[in-house]
């Protein structure tokens, strides 16, 4: 663990654990610090812009009214993933996955505009990075919730198995072979971009 991420720990502890004396303020700055995080995560497994607002914030409502219950054998990031993960299911449950994949409206990262914007001047270029992220905006959406979440945890992310485990409730093994499935699945779909389309 290096000497950022334990203090970050110490952090998260002490913020959480005025958030357990219902200190409101300390709570906040649990949102203000995870917030943008979640957001992005939840818009990946729900594909919709209200609806991952929506979901983000009964994610912090669900963690304020259960902040008793954090009990610190995981990271405050991993207990929230794992709240918006469940969350995310319930919805998927809930709601009709009749959408067709042209119909998803697609979420671009300010950064991913920013790369956009920054090869104007060669417009084939330009082009062919907004159809890569398109393509792969429309295979995530195409990819089972299982092999996603655990794809957008690790490479998204940045969580270790160990990590994903915990916020996915499965075994280790079982995610490494998800990711595996994950990556094949997208290598697949892009692998006319990168070796041509009929190789």
């Amino acid at each position: 663990m290096e000497p950022g991420d334990r203090q970050n720990l110490v952090a998260d502890q002490a913020l959480v654990d005025r958030a357990k004396r219902k200190d409101v303020e300390a709570f906040g700055k649990i949102v203000d610090a995870y917030q943008s995080r979640v957001l992005g995560f939840v818009r990946r497994m729900v594909l919709n812009e209200d609806e991952a607002l929506d979901v983000t914030q009964e994610v912090f409502i669900k963690a304020f009214r259960a902040v008793d219950r954090f009990d610190g054998r995981c990271s405050l990031r991993t207990w929230l993933f794992r709240i918006a993960h469940n969350l995310c299911i319930d919805r998927a449950r809930k709601v009709s996955r009749s959408a067709h994949v042209s119909q998803i409206s697609l979420v671009v990262e300010e950064d991913e505009e920013r790369e956009v914007a920054d090869m104007r001047f060669d417009p084939a270029s330009a082009l062919l990075q907004r159809e890569l992220s398109q393509v792969l905006e429309e295979s995530l959406a195409a990819m089972s919730e299982k092999l996603r979440i655990v794809l957008i945890l690790h490479d998204q992310e940045d969580m270790s198995y160990e990590e994903i485990a915990t916020t996915v409730d499965i075994p280790v093994g079982t995610v490494k072979s998800r990711l595996f499935l994950a990556r094949a699945f997208l290598q697949n779909r892009l692998k006319g971009y990168f070796y041509g389309a009929n190789s």
